[in-house]
C-alpha cells in the first residue's frame, strides 16, 4: 500500500457502489436519509446538554439555587430524549448494516457459482486464498464497518459544525488552535503509522485464516491421518502456521498498542487542557463565568475527537483498509476468471443433442503439459464407451474437458446441455441435507415418489439404509457416516432416479466388488442412457461397446 488513503477509498468504493447504485437503492438511501435525520437530532441534544452542563457549573459558582436544579431538570428531559434517539439511530445503523450485507453477499456468491469459478480457485489458481472466509467474514466486516465509519463520519461533520459555532462564540483563538491540532493530528497518524499497520492487519487476517484452513483440512482427512499415524507431522505443520500468525500478532501489538498508543494518548489529552490554557486568563480576570471552561473543554472536547477521528479509532481504519484490499482483490479476480487467454488456443464447445471428439488436444490448465493429441471419436445414442490407460495418460482429463472444467487445448467437442448429463465421480458428492436429496441430486424439486425411492435404493444392495438412519428425511453427514463403496452405490441409486440422457462415470464403482459392479452397470444397461465409464479393470469391457486405450491412442 504506497499510498494509503487513496487506494483504500478507491477499492472501498469499487465494492460500495454495487450495492448503493444498484438495484435496491432507493430503499437503503432512504433509510440512509432518515439515519442522518436521527443524527443531526442527536447532535443538537448534545450541543444542549454541553451547554446546560456549563450552566450547572456557572450555577454553583453563583450559588445560584434555582437556576441549578431547573438546570438539572432540563438536563434529565434531554437525557432522556438522548436515549430514545441514540437507539433508534444505533437500530436504523444495524439494520442497513446487514440489508447490505445480504445483498453483497448473494452478489459474490452468485459469481462465485457462475462459470464454476469455485472450481478454478479451488483446483488452479492460489492467488486467491481462502474464498471462503471473503465471502463469510470479509464481506460482514466490510459492510458493519462502512456502516459504522459512515454514522461516525456524518455524527463527526454535524458535531464539527454545531459545536465550533461555540467555540467561536467563547473565543475565535479555540478555532485556530483546533485547526493546527488537527492537521498535525492528520500528517503524524497517517505518515508514520498507515502503510505499516495496514500491511501487518493484511498479513495478519490472511495467516488466521490459513491457520483455520489447516484445521478444517485435519477434520476433512482424520482417517487417512489416523491410518497414516501421521499426528507427529501435522501436528508440527499446524502449530508451524500458528507461530505465524503469533509472529506477525506481536509485531500488530508492538505497532498499534506500543508505538501508536503512545502518540495517540499523549496527542490525545491535548483538548483537556488547551480550553484552559487559552481561557484561563479571562476566567481569573472575571471577564467570563467559569462555567464557559467547562462548556469550551466540553466542546472543544467533541470537535476535537470528529475531526481527529482518524487518529482515535486508527486501527481499526487499518484493520478495515486490510478487509478491503482482500475483498476488492476476491472481486476482481471474479470479474475476470472466465476471461479467455488470448495468447493461448481453447478446446471449442458445441452444444448438440450428440456426443463427439472432433481432433482433440488437452493440455494441462498451465499449459505446460499436452495429455493426449487429435482424439476423434463419435458416440451414438445408446452406445456405451469405456476409457482406458496407464495413470497419468489423460483419462480424467477428457471428463473434464467433456464438462467444460478443462477448456486449456484445441479441437472441439459436441455434447449436449449439462442438464442432460450426470458426471459420477470416483468419490462421490455427499450433500448437506436428507436421504431423499442425495438421491434426486443435482435436481431439488424432482416429483418421486417414497416407492420409487425405497425401490432404487433395494437395486442398488442399500435396501436397509432408510432403516438405519431413520427413513427419507432424515438429514445427516452421509460423507462421513458411510463407507466409500456405500457412497459409489448411492450415487448410482442417484443415476437410476433421475434417468439422464448421457451418463459419465469416472472411476464410479471401484470401491465395489465385482458382482456388485456388474449389478450396477446392468441397471444402468436397461436405462436409456448412454454413458461413458473411465476405469481400470478388464470386467468393465463387457459392459461397454466401444472401448479406448489413450495410452495405446486405439480404439476397438
Amino acid at each position: 500500500m504506497n499510498r494509503f488513503k487513496p487506494k483504500a477509498v478507491s477499492q472501498f468504493w469499487a465494492i460500495a457502489k454495487l450495492y448503493w447504485l444498484g438495484d435496491e437503492k432507493r430503499g437503503a438511501i432512504a433509510l440512509l436519509l432518515l439515519l442522518g435525520v436521527l443524527l443531526f437530532a442527536n447532535t443538537q441534544v448534545k450541543v444542549f446538554l454541553n451547554g446546560i452542563q456549563g450552566d450547572l457549573i456557572s450555577a454553583l459558582s453563583a450559588r445560584d439555587s434555582s437556576r441549578f436544579w431547573q438546570g438539572v431538570l432540563v438536563a434529565f428531559a434531554g437525557i432522556i430524549i438522548f436515549g430514545f434517539l441514540n437507539s433508534g439511530y444505533g437500530y436504523l445503523r444495524e439494520t442497513i448494516g446487514i440489508y447490505w450485507r445480504k445483498w453483497l453477499t448473494h452478489h459474490f456468491l452468485n459469481q462465485y457459482f457462475q462459470n464454476r469459478a469455485f472450481y478454478e480457485l479451488s483446483n488452479f489458481d492460489k492467488q486467491i486464498d481462502n474464498p471462503d472466509q471473503r465471502i463469510s467474514e470479509d464481506v460482514a466486516n466490510f459492510c458493519q464497518q462502512s456502516v459504522q465509519f459512515l454514522v461516525n463520519c456524518l455524527e463527526s461533520i454535524f458535531i464539527v459544525i454545531a459545536f465550533s459555532i461555540i467555540l467561536w462564540s467563547i473565543s475565535p483563538n479555540l478555532v485556530f488552535v483546533l485547526i493546527i491540532y488537527s492537521i498535525l493530528a492528520y500528517v503524524i497518524t497517517i505518515a508514520f503509522y498507515g502503510k505499516k499497520l495496514t500491511q501487518l492487519n493484511i498479513e495478519q487476517l490472511k495467516k488466521e485464516a490459513n491457520f483455520r484452513f489447516s484445521l478444517v483440512r485435519i477434520r476433512e482427512n482424520s482417517e487417512s491421518i489416523a491410518f497414516y499415524n501421521g499426528i507427529f507431522q501435522e501436528s508440527n505443520k499446524v502449530k508451524a502456521i500458528f507461530n505465524q500468525v503469533f509472529r506477525n500478532f506481536q509485531k500488530l501489538i508492538l505497532w498499534s498498542e506500543v508505538y501508536l498508543n503512545i502518540f495517540k494518548y499523549q496527542f490525545g489529552y491535548l483538548p483537556w487542557i488547551i480550553p484552559a490554557l487559552i481561557l484561563g486568563n479571562q476566567v481569573l480576570s472575571n471577564d467570563i463565568e467559569v462555567g464557559k471552561i467547562t462548556e469550551a473543554g466540553g466542546a472543544f472536547g467533541q470537535v476535537a475527537f470528529s475531526v481527529n477521528l482518524i487518529m482515535y479509532q486508527f486501527e481499526k481504519f487499518t484493520k478495515f483498509a486490510a478487509a478491503i484490499n482482500r475483498l476488492y482483490v476476491f472481486h476482481k479476480y471474479l470479474q475476470q476468471a472466465q476471461k479467455s487467454n488470448p495468447d493461448h488456443s481453447n478446446i471449442k464447445i458445441i452444444k448438440d443433442h450428440r456426443l463427439a471428439f472432433v481432433n482433440l488436444t488437452v493440455q494441462t490448465p498451465n499449459y505446460e503439459k499436452t495429455l493426449f493429441k487429435n482424439f476423434s471419436l463419435e458416440l451414438q445414442p445408446g452406445q456405451s464407451l469405456l476409457v482406458m490407460g496407464d495413470s497419468g495418460c489423460g483419462k480424467s482429463s477428457l471428463l473434464r474437458a467433456l464438462a467444460g472444467l478443462w477448456i486449456s487445448g484445441t479441437g472441439v467437442i459436441v455434447r449436449p446441455e449439462l442438464a442432460e448429463m450426470l458426471f459420477l465421480p470416483q468419490r462421490p458428492y455427499m450433500i448437506l441435507g436428507t436421504l431423499r436429496e442425495q438421491l434426486i441430486y443435482p435436481h431439488s424439486n424432482a416429483s418421486v415418489s417414497d416407492e420409487e425411492l425405497y425401490e432404487m435404493i433395494e437395486k442398488v444392495n442399500l435396501s436397509d439404509l432408510a432403516a438405519r438412519f431413520g427413513g427419507l428425511d432424515t438429514e445427516a453427514d452421509w460423507s462421513e457416516i458411510l463407507s466409500l463403496g456405500e457412497q459409489q452405490r448411492l450415487a448410482f441409486a442417484r443415476l437410476l432416479v433421475t434417468k439422464p440422457k448421457y451418463a459419465i462415470l469416472d472411476e464410479a464403482t471401484s470401491a465395489l466388488d465385482i458382482n456388485n459392479e456388474e449389478k450396477l452397470y446392468n441397471l444402468l444397461m436397461e436405462i436409456d442412457t448412454t454413458f461413458i465409464s473411465i476405469g481400470h479393470r478388464p470386467t468393465l469391457k463387457k459392459f461397454h461397446q466401444i472401448i479406448v486405450n489413450l495410452s495405446a491412442a486405439s480404439i476397438s
